[in-house]
């Protein structure tokens, strides 16, 4: 071989690249989890945590992610003969995943043992959990949500409700009585309407008596059915008595197929996972859930916990973002150093830190609010802090997904690595549920329905009052726009409202609970006029780099 040869020979040395990150234990190197586990209550369930971020953190987990990003859901509407089938082909690695949320209980959990510190054990899993793969936790938490709903409803619930709660999955397409674990999905928007359900022209006819309980056929179309695989759904359509929450099971009592028709499946950006579909429903057989005209009263319930769920997925994805842009910042160098001990990519891979801790913290503040809502103050905290942790969370996570994948550069976008799922999940937990403004209208109906919330609200911030400065400026400042917003005006500002809802709340909670460089860096960028609009404006003498190790110091 000539010199020449071998200087062709070695153009592919693979070098600066940094291995994949896989094989650690995701519970383990997340301190800010660790103490949040501690503090919310759940310190019994911490072995089992640790265990299942061990799992989370294997290869071929991970690689379930990936296939089942890599295979999107097909739908057959009839099979060979021309039978109306409506069955819906995925990957393996899906229901894989699916098996693992289940037997975990990730579903169920807190129904099943409402133990101390059930709410915050199932939380800190499924933010494990989700880091994997986002787009399956739609059916979990629609079944999660679905035991609240069906409360109102004892029979049904009786009838169900140990399938529901089951830690077994099952998704073959057949009738609920030939399985040991159910999954519930929901459908209430139309096209004409959004979220603004009650404008639904879903009509609900009574098969003989009607009133709670009771069977009745619907007939209309559902514009987003989510999840249209699972077992049975909540959905809500126009009775004689106005809208109503039924149950409508895939399959009817007799064995036969329910008339629930799949038109198509949705095209999303996002998601990609799992099944989002358009149906009619042809006199589909259904049971009233409640009371007649009561329907949204009956799933609000419901919509709340997914609302909750929201929050630890989009943490989750924050996270996960995180871990994977510090990990490369450890690995490359440029520019004669490590991008990690560069002080520009310092303050940004610190801002990124700084803004997962405090969505983690708000995150299982909640949950231990869900774990004790027979305490007032915490049924209070509840109700404000769900749509106003929903709202600023998942808003916030889109933006910190780009910035993530910036700081891997151009690998970021290729497809063969995580970073463009998590970039193209960011938005969903956003819109579903009930998008920003929504949220916004929802903390100001709290408000004015039961104006103690607010006052719940206070009582919680001011318990940090006197640790810093800046912090203090800004409760007294969000008291005054509370007490100088006409009440004509509060629509208009209530997303400047919200914002600062939630920005003095996480700056209670990290000023009570974080150390002190994470607390002061969230004071001094997040509560000040002056605050910047993008990540990596820190101002200085933060100690980023401290910031940066309590977040992630795995070290290969």
């Amino acid at each position: 071989m000539s010199n020449l040869d071998k200087y062709y020979a070695q153009t592919h040395a693979v070098e600066n690249q940094p291995s994949a990150l896989e094989d650690y234990n995701l519970y383990a190197e997340d301190k800010a989890l660790q103490e949040a586990v501690h503090r919310e209550g759940a310190s019994a369930a911490e072995q089992d945590i640790a265990r299942f971020g061990a799992e989370c953190g294997l290869p071929e987990r991970i690689a379930l992610g990936f296939a089942a990003n890599a295979n999107a859901p097909q739908l057959h509407t009839h099979d060979r003969f021309g039978h109306r089938i409506d069955a819906i082909e995925f990957h393996p690695s899906y229901h894989e995943l699916m098996d693992i949320a289940l037997s975990e209980g990730l579903h169920s959990s807190p129904w099943v043992k409402p133990n101390p510190g059930a709410h915050v054990a199932r939380a800190a899993k499924y933010y494990l959990h989700t880091q994997v793969e986002a787009a399956h936790g739609c059916p979990i938490t629609m079944t999660f949500a679905a035991i609240p709903a069906l409360q109102h409803q004892p029979e049904l619930l009786d009838c169900f409700g140990p399938k529901i709660m089951a830690n077994h999955y099952d998704g073959r397409n057949v009738p609920d009585t030939l399985k040991r674990g159910l999954t519930i999905g929901m459908a209430m928007t139309e096209k004409q309407g959004g979220s603004d359900v009650r404008t639904n022209t879903t009509r609900a006819i009574p098969i003989g008596r009607h009133g709670p309980g009771e069977a009745y056929e619907l007939v209309g179309h559902k514009w987003f059915v989510s999840a249209p695989m699972c077992d049975a759904f909540l959905v809500l359509a126009q009775a004689p008595g106005g809208l109503s929450c039924f149950l409508m099971p895939r399959w009817r009592p007799d064995g036969s197929k329910n008339a629930m028709q799949i038109q198509q499946l949705k095209n999303k950006m996002g998601n990609v996972a799992n099944a989002s579909s358009e149906c009619e429903l042809r006199g589909a057989f259904a049971w009233l859930v409640g009371q007649e005209g009561r329907g949204v009263r009956t799933i609000i319930e419901m919509v709340a916990m997914t609302r909750y769920d929201c929050m630890i997925g989009s943490s989750s994805g924050m996270r996960q973002a995180t871990v994977q842009a510090i990990h490369h910042a450890r690995h490359r160098h440029a520019f004669g150093a490590k991008l990690v001990d560069q002080p520009l990519m310092q303050n940004l891979l610190a801002d990124l830190a700084l803004e997962s801790e405090a969505a983690l913290a708000l995150t299982m503040r909640v949950a231990r609010s869900l774990d004790h809502q027979q305490n007032e103050h915490e049924r209070l905290l509840t109700r404000i802090l769900t749509p106003v942790g929903k709202y600023w969370i998942c808003k916030r996570t889109p933006q910190h997904a780009y910035e993530a994948m910036e700081v891997i550069g151009g690998m970021g976008v290729m497809e063969n690595t995580i970073m463009p799922r998590l970039f193209r999940e960011s938005p969903i937990n956003a819109i579903w549920e009930g998008s920003g403004n929504v949220q916004c209208l929802d903390i100001l109906r709290a408000i004015e329905k039961e104006p103690a919330v607010l006052d719940a609200y206070f009582a919680e911030v001011e318990q940090a009052m006197g640790s810093h400065a800046q912090f203090d400026q800004a409760v007294i400042a969000l008291k005054t726009l509370f007490s100088a917003t006409l009440a004509d005006q509060y629509q208009y500002r209530a997303r400047y409202l919200a914002d600062h809802l939630a920005k003095v709340m996480q700056g209670a909670l990290l000023l009570q609970h974080a150390p002190n460089e994470v607390a002061d860096a969230f004071c001094t960028a997040r509560l000040t006029p002056e605050t910047a609009s993008n990540y990596g404006c820190l101002p200085t003498g933060i100690a980023a780099d401290a910031m940066i190790e309590r977040s992630f110091s795995y070290h290969l």
